[in-house]
């Protein structure tokens, strides 16, 4: 079994419903703005999703290559919890990231940048995976 291909496979569900979800079930409840945020959250996974799925394929064999693009899976996933679930929880809660001070919440929103820093670090794993592939 493809470990990582069953996890990009079913980020990439996730994605498509987070998505179907901002464009039907938010738009009525939630401002534009708050409906924004949650929809970057999901086309951020849908793309990484995508991303973990090429590193599954890359990760296949053994190697240099291989291991890390294991890495760069590893640091997709995270980035994917981080980055689109911070987003999501604050569209959710409606949590407005400018008002939430020193409290519980603005710790939340330190983990979208986490995330980011995570996704872009899975890109530099793959593209290094790239350089020792065969």
């Amino acid at each position: 079994m493809n470990r990582w291909l069953l996890v990009g496979a079913l980020n990439g569900f996730l994605a498509v419903a987070a998505g179907a979800f901002a464009a039907h079930g938010l738009q009525a409840r939630f401002d534009e703005r708050t409906v924004a945020l949650f929809r970057t959250g999901a086309d951020y996974h849908l793309a990484h999703a995508l991303a973990i799925v090429a590193a599954a394929l890359t990760a296949r064999g053994r190697g240099p290559a291989a291991n890390r693009a294991h890495i760069a899976a590893w640091l997709f996933t995270i980035g994917v919890v981080l980055f689109s679930g911070s987003l999501y929880v604050l569209a959710l809660t409606g949590s407005d990231p400018a008002a939430l001070g020193r409290s519980g919440a603005y710790a939340l929103v330190l983990l979208t940048p986490l995330g980011g820093l995570s996704l872009l670090a899975g890109w530099l794993a793959l593209a290094f995976a790239a350089l020792k592939s065969d």
